[in-house]
């Protein structure tokens, strides 16, 4: 198999299984049959918020290359278009009026991972060279557009995030309580620990969920104030072990159409060490947004939703969790909403 952007495609991917030019991956399998059979899970009509507020974690402890959002205001007459007088246009106007703009980093915090978020080194030529390669073949520097590329004209130009927001995320959520499991301890779970986990629950995970982790991660991060204890974040809670092989080819089998955690990464970062001369350094990553086109999900809030689906012996609900039609940009936060 082949297509005019790569000759071979890497082992255990899903690439051109889609077609030629997918650009959402895995979420084809969120057939309109399986969003009705997640909104048939709702019987209270109760909703969660699973995001934190947007300016958490605080500072850029976690990860120095993201930082708080900014707000800005632009000047009006005399002041600012904020609490502006509108009698300052016609003296028989009695409105006020207010407006901002804000410096988002699309990943500070809840968020999806975008297609375009992660590549790898690749031989998708079969020349014997590695080349920067995205999902489905898409390149660094053609498709994937960066301020080392050109002068201008940045951004996904194909597996931007507006692909997702188009796509539908709307579907099962399957929560698996690794908090109720491991507390607060820090725990690397690979495939057994999951198998585990959902066994305890007596949860089954279909084709067309998410696919949600509960670890406690996100309630530590708001006890912290916007103050985070790095050191302290970096051995607490559950994991999902990027390494195990078993765990990833179950993720390729289940048909779940993406990850969300309540964590940094997903996974443990760092990882532990692969195996060979060349490895990710992110292996679910690679896994994930690489080889099948899964989306992340990151730093989302479960602890709300997580109490009631305990008390109430569940572990599904339906998910409404689209990103911001943003055409070029790798990631978006998000405010998914949890219904039961």
């Amino acid at each position: 198999m082949s297509n005019s952007r790569w000759k071979q495609r890497p082992e255990g991917s899903n690439w051109g299984d889609f077609g030629a030019d997918d650009q959402i991956g895995r979420m084809n399998l969120l057939t309109p049959e399986r969003r009705l059979a997640a909104i048939r899970t709702v019987q209270h009509g109760q909703t969660f918020c699973l995001s934190l507020p947007l300016d958490y974690p605080g500072g850029n402890t976690l990860f120095q290359h993201r930082k708080a959002p900014r707000f800005f205001h632009e000047r009006r007459g005399e002041g600012f278009n904020f609490n502006f007088k509108l009698s300052s246009v016609c003296s028989c106007f009695s409105d006020v009026v207010s407006d901002d703009a804000v410096m988002l980093y699309t990943q500070y915090s809840t968020q999806w991972d975008g297609l375009g978020h992660v590549g790898q080194m690749f031989d998708a030529d079969g020349d014997g060279l590695p080349e920067k390669v995205y999902y489905n073949g898409y390149r660094a520097g053609v498709e994937v557009v960066g301020p080392d590329d050109v002068d201008d004209d940045y951004g996904a130009h194909a597996i931007g995030i507006e692909r997702l927001a188009t796509a539908g995320v709307q579907g099962r959520g399957v929560l698996v309580d690794l908090e109720a499991i491991h507390h607060r301890e820090r725990a690397l779970v690979g495939y057994d620990g999951l198998m585990a986990a959902l066994e305890r629950q007596g949860a089954t995970v279909e084709t067309g969920d998410f696919l949600c982790l509960y670890t406690g991660f996100a309630d530590l991060i708001l006890e912290m104030n916007k103050q985070p204890d790095g050191d302290r974040l970096k051995n607490s809670c559950a994991v999902l072990d990027g390494r195990d092989e078993k765990l990833l080819q179950w993720i390729t089998d289940s048909g779940i159409v993406a990850i969300c955690a309540d964590n940094f990464a997903v996974e443990a970062y760092p990882a532990q060490p692969g195996q060979g001369d060349h490895y990710p350094g992110l292996p679910l990553h690679a896994h994930c947004l690489f080889k099948l086109g899964l989306n992340l999900g990151e730093l989302w809030y479960f602890a709300e939703l997580a109490q009631w689906l305990r008390a109430n012996r569940r572990s599904t609900f339906l998910l409404t969790a689209p990103p911001l039609r943003l055409p070029g940009a790798v990631g978006s936060p998000a405010t998914p909403v949890a219904t039961v």
